[in-house]
């Protein structure tokens, strides 16, 4: 029965003063009727005058507030409604409104505390002190007493303080306060760990990365206040339809007084005249929606930007760190000959053990990812934009940029050669100044892009448009993959701006980003959308809405959530404003007296905003629900994949050495795929077809949704075994023979397709649905053979 704009109060003042007043004025209602039946007509007059005096107190501080900020609000109709029912002596009927009158309000901050509960919930779980190691002593200091590089304690159960590095073995973490991902997560020594998550295991320590005021959750908390005070633009609309409302009522007052020559019915239109609907259904649709969506971990910093999102029908992102991962990864390493591929990883990883650097991190994690032990460097040399140079286990080692020259060997112009084509970047690994080998990184695509994406273009988005600072050939590439409507590479940040400014101009449209060279162009879009779980913090500033979690799709149920919950403002805003008018019409006519209208009115309110109020629950649109086994099978399934990702570059070098003319080598490579083949991966493929699709078969709808993939396991199968022929025929030989070579060089390189291929199909449509926000961390079982992972490359192999 009240906007929703909040008085000039304390917060505080008003929490206490919203339920006296629903109590003073439901006790003055009850009385007074309690005094009527007991046929005491003037005490329950008292009663009611009162009821109504105490309600019409703080609703003229309201309008009187209003008219100061220079609003003329829709309170002004329920003051005179009030005073009209004194006036006529309608005291019951003047009761009845405070009462409604106080309802209203009380249901109003209850919606608020609901529908907010998630943003507040950031806010009650800033931690104030943290424990700092030194030594063997162990302080409670205030947190920001803390600095780069303290050592923290963290105890079971507590919130993380600040952002660091996990210094001890294993960390135990609940990390859906940010996330909004209920499942626990593991982390190890060096990985990251952000502020505001909890600790859901034993003790560790970390390594503080920032101070609490540069941390992670600072930025959440500072994201959450200003969440929680912004009033949508429906709120705005409401004020602004207010000022033709007001004098329509009063025009309609009037008119049934003078044709009627009867006070009552002006005072009975002004009773149920106030538009609820409208004030106060309407902001609750919206926050309502803002909480549900930062309940999946998409914080959304005013209703403005949810409304926008409901109908945005034009998407542009960034490439880097948005539709792929942000994280290099270590692709195929090739080493010189004479070199052991795996030995070379090892070297490269403890040389670069203690750079920063985002690739020296690639590397090293590629290298503890394969169970590599590594050594301590020392001598620690490192040159920005050249690479790190050590000394390990008395060689020197250097990891980096380098310029081979023309006159380099075969085996690096093809590194070079496929580098172009694949977009990756080369760290060089030389041992005592000898150019041993080179490892390719690359930056993935995120596993639920395809799909996101989709999902999106199914949510209304009719436009995708990707604007990158990288070069033209890996942007075209993911384009091509993802089926974009435009790519535009090497963008400056003023280019950026430049796109999103000309894309804005014929859509309502989202810019999706996560570098500090995003934040001019995400300020430019209609919605800014910041990836903030790893993105900068400039990016996160500059969007109207934030994904706490690394996860793309996040955006597409966010949209979900904004289509559900406009549509259900305007709803409720329609609904009840049509019910109010069309009391109002009975009323002018004499048909509703102002008592029976106060009743009517009190529950046209109840109902629009019981009604706003779904929009905290889930739409029906739902999530693919799986068991927790079905959950852990696809993860271990993911981690299968992961190691055997690894072993299908042997695929295509056996090819190459077969093409090269080195057939006696490609017959004990040949050896090594089918040991490959016959022991890790077609049992794989069964497991898969016995155990995993027939779990997935109901939460998919039917196994039709496997078939295609058991199809093409079958494929897989039938190249394996010819392959095993081609083996059994080689050896017979002694050699792979020239008269196998074309049907062996389709053989190999039609697995190597199928199966990357097969692995992404099956990594995008089923591991994502049980996906962590890390990648699922990959262990080397005890009864997988130690094969080599890659093979020597020869002097002229392309």
């Amino acid at each position: 029965m009240t906007s929703t704009q909040q008085p000039s109060v304390p917060k505080r003042l008003r929490a206490a003063a919203d339920p006296a007043l629903l109590v003073a004025t439901v006790g003055a209602l009850l009385c007074g009727g309690l005094a009527w039946l007991l046929d005491a007509k003037a005490v329950a007059d008292g009663f009611w005058i009162a009821g109504t005096v105490v309600s019409i107190l703080p609703a003229t501080w309201w309008v009187i507030d209003a008219l100061r900020r220079g609003r003329v609000g829709v309170d002004l109709i329920a003051v005179l409604s009030l005073a009209g029912t004194l006036l006529v002596h309608e005291y019951v009927a003047g009761a009845l409104i405070g009462v409604m009158l106080a309802t209203g309000r009380a249901l109003d901050s209850a919606a608020e505390r609901r529908a907010t509960k998630d943003l507040h919930s950031l806010l009650d779980n800033v931690p104030h002190t943290a424990r700092r190691r030194i030594a063997n002593d162990v302080q409670t200091v205030p947190i920001d007493e803390v600095g780069v590089g303290d050592a923290i304690v963290v105890g079971p159960g507590e919130v993380v303080p600040v952002d660091g590095w996990i210094t001890s073995p294993i960390a135990v973490l609940d990390e859906s306060v940010l996330t909004g991902e209920a499942m626990q997560v593991r982390r190890r020594t060096g990985q990251d760990v952000r502020s505001g998550v909890v600790n859901a295991g034993s003790a560790f320590e970390l390594s503080a990365r920032a101070t609490a005021a540069d941390s992670t959750y600072a930025g959440v908390v500072q994201l959450a206040r200003e969440a929680a005070a912004e009033s949508a633009p429906v709120v705005r609309l409401a004020d602004r339809i207010a000022a033709w409302f007001l004098p329509f009522v009063l025009i309609v007052s009037t008119l049934s007084w003078l044709i009627s020559d009867s006070v009552v019915r002006a005072v009975a239109v002004l009773v149920v005249a106030t538009p609820c609907p409208l004030l106060l259904a309407a902001p609750i649709a919206i926050v309502s929606g803002m909480s549900r969506a930062s309940r999946i971990g998409v914080l959304i910093r005013h209703g403005g930007a949810l409304e926008n999102l409901g109908h945005a029908t034009t998407l542009v992102l960034d490439k880097t760190g948005t539709l792929t991962t942000g994280r290099p990864t270590g692709g195929d390493i090739v080493a010189a000959p004479g070199t052991d591929p795996t030995e070379l990883l090892r070297l490269a990883a403890s040389a670069d053990r203690l750079s920063p650097h985002v690739l020296a991190e690639a590397i090293v994690r590629e290298a503890t990812g394969r169970g590599l032990a590594l050594s301590m460097p020392t001598d620690v040399d490192e040159a920005a934009g050249t690479g790190v140079a050590s000394t390990v286990d008395g060689r020197r080692i250097t990891v980096g940029s380098l310029d081979v020259g023309p006159d380099a060997p075969a085996w690096a112009r093809a590194v070079l050669a496929r580098a172009a084509f694949d977009g990756a970047v080369i760290a060089w690994v030389t041992i005592d100044s000898a150019l041993a080998g080179a490892i390719l990184l690359v930056d993935p695509l995120r596993r639920d892009a395809s799909r996101t994406l989709r999902r999106l273009r199914s949510a209304g988005l009719t436009r995708v448009v990707m604007l990158t600072g990288d070069r033209h050939e890996p942007a075209e590439a993911v384009g091509a993959i993802l089926g974009l409507d435009a790519v535009y590479a090497e963008q400056t940040p003023a280019d950026k701006v430049a796109g999103v400014r000309t894309e804005r101009e014929s859509a309502v449209t989202i810019m999706v980003g996560d570098g500090v060279n995003d934040a001019p162009a995400l300020a430019a879009a209609t919605v800014g959308v910041a990836m903030g779980a790893r993105g900068s913090t400039a990016s996160s500033e500059a969007a109207d809405i934030v994904l706490t979690a690394d996860r793309l799709d996040r955006l597409a149920d966010a949209m979900e959530i904004a289509r559900r919950s406009r549509r259900i403002a305007v709803q409720s805003a329609a609904v009840g404003m049509g019910l109010s008018l069309v009391a109002m019409g009975f009323a002018a006519f004499g048909l509703l007296p102002p008592a029976a209208g106060a009743l009517l009115q009190e529950g046209i309110d109840v109902a629009v905003i019981l009604n706003a109020l779904r929009a905290l629950r889930v739409g029906s649109a739902q999530r693919v629900t799986l068991t927790e086994s079905t959950a852990d099978m696809l993860r271990r399934f993911d981690g299968e994949h992961d190691l055997m990702r690894e072993d299908l570059s042997l695929l295509r070098q056996t090819a190459q050495l077969i093409t090269t003319g080195h057939l006696d080598q490609a017959r004990a490579s040949l050896r090594l795929v089918d040991t490959f083949l016959t022991d890790t991966l077609l049992p794989h493929e069964r497991a898969e077809d016995t155990e995993l699709y027939p779990a997935l078969a109901g939460p998919l709808g039917s196994s039709e949704a496997t078939a295609t993939m058991s199809r093409m396991h079958a494929e897989i199968g039938r190249v394996s075994g010819r392959l095993r022929t081609h083996l059994e025929q080689a050896d017979a030989r002694g050699h792979v023979s020239e008269d196998q070579s074309d049907d062996l060089l389709a053989c190999l390189y039609g697995l190597y397709a199928l199966l990357r291929l097969h692995f992404l199909q099956e990594e995008e449509n089923y591991f994502t649905l049980a996906s962590d926000d890390e990648p699922t961390e990959r262990k080397q079982p005890d009864d997988v053979r130690n094969s080599p992972n890659c093979v020597a490359a020869e002097e002229n192999t392309p």
